[in-house]
């Protein structure tokens, strides 16, 4: 019985880690690359104010024929047009003829009305862009703002204007890390016996950021 115990606890330990190394080897290759990409980000975020984005801006002028215009004020909501609150889809006869005429993707983008204007908002990670259509002459004006590189990653690490998949990537990025993480808290234990430093070094990271909040932070 005496030598039946030890062995099944070894047999258990040995199960355990198979399993866990498997998964915590498969969980860090898929977050490995995103790992990378948001430690830098992280870096250059904090030092938003030290890193100099110097912006570049674009500009195309454009007019609607008049068959387009006509259609797009035949589209224009009837009630709330005046007050400049009223917002509904770019009509699909414009984001036809801005893909044509101005090479703009405004399909499904919401359009904003006013008594003499359309406007549409075209937000982006790195930059911004929006164009503005005249309703008495047609007159569409485009306007596009790129901040470079690190602006983008930037805004790819927070999410910004980056849409559905991208959204779901992070949730699925999310999710590897954590498993990643919580297969290696389990291997740390599996592990303490023999690394006496394991736990005082993971108080150790739990208690800076810790006191740091609470002494620091205001």
């Amino acid at each position: 019985m005496t030598d039946t115990q030890p062995a099944a606890g070894q047999q258990r330990r040995a199960f355990w880690l198979k399993h866990l190394h498997q998964w915590h080897w498969i969980s860090s290759a898929i977050c490995l690359v995103g790992m990378l990409l948001f430690a830098v980000t992280g870096f250059t975020l904090n030092h938003a104010g030290q890193i100099e984005a110097r912006p570049a801006v674009q500009t195309r002028h454009a007019t609607l024929p008049t068959s387009v215009l006509d259609q797009v004020r035949v589209a224009a909501p009837a009630a709330g047009a005046q007050s400049g609150e009223t917002r509904t889809p770019v009509p699909a006869v414009l984001a036809a003829w801005l893909a044509q005429a101005l090479d703009i993707d405004a399909s499904g983008r919401e359009a904003e009305w006013s008594a003499d204007e359309i406007y549409v908002a075209l937000p982006r990670p790195g930059g911004d862009a929006w164009v503005s259509i005249a309703l008495d002459s047609g007159e569409a004006q485009y306007e596009n703002t790129s901040r470079g590189a690190v602006s983008y990653l930037n805004d790819l690490h927070k999410g910004r204007h980056t849409g559905a998949a991208w959204r779901l990537f992070l949730d699925a990025f999310a999710l590897a890390c954590l498993v990643f993480c919580v297969t290696g808290l389990f291997l740390l234990k599996l592990h303490a016996g023999g690394r006496v430093a394991t736990w005082p070094l993971v108080g150790l990271g739990l208690v800076v950021p810790v006191l740091l909040a609470i002494v620091l932070i205001h």
